[in-house]
């Protein structure tokens, strides 16, 4: 029951809510997002903002004064901490397609086990940003625009490029 509960929000949300203009432009929008946020994540925290075009499983957990930016897609189970700025269209998934059958094609062998993503709290994560599954960003690191991260970030760390890597300390 819980499910389809959280299905016809999570529904109501891509047609109404979603679509919304930016919180920048149309500051009620944040509050109509998240009222739709409350009802279909997992959890959510205070004084959260979820901008214009985010899609995110009700797996999510979002902690408080974090934001999901314009256009972020957050596929399966992801823990985003407290006071993570996501930028725009960044992309995190939590599984991804199975390839190790060459006689079968790769649309039909169906997808890898889910491993939870977790970015922990005040993290930036900035425009354009891909996240695989089973990675860990640490507590207070940087991950700069544009880039693919394949290996957990230890904590207070600023990584770039593709793949990710650590280029710099934060103390």
């Amino acid at each position: 029951m819980r499910t389809l509960y959280k299905k016809r929000w999570l529904l109501m949300y891509y047609f109404f809510a979603q679509n919304l203009p930016p919180s920048f432009i149309f500051p009620l929008a944040k509050k109509i997002r998240l009222f739709f946020a409350k009802r279909i994540l997992e959890e959510i925290g205070t004084d959260c903002n979820i901008e214009k075009g985010a899609i995110f499983s009700s797996r999510t957990k979002l902690g408080s004064g974090s934001g999901i930016g314009i256009n972020c897609k957050i596929f399966g189970e992801v823990k985003i901490g407290n006071d993570v700025m996501i930028g725009p269209e960044v992309a995190i998934y939590s599984r991804n397609h199975m390839i190790s059958d060459v006689n079968i094609p790769m649309r039909l062998q169906g997808y890898t086990e889910h491993q939870v993503v977790e970015v922990e709290d005040d993290v930036w994560i900035g425009h354009g940003v891909i996240i695989l599954p089973g990675v860990r960003i640490g507590k207070g690191s940087v991950i700069g625009s544009g880039s693919i991260v394949t290996k957990s970030i230890p904590s207070y760390s600023i990584a770039i490029g593709n793949p990710a890597k650590v280029v710099k300390k934060r103390y």
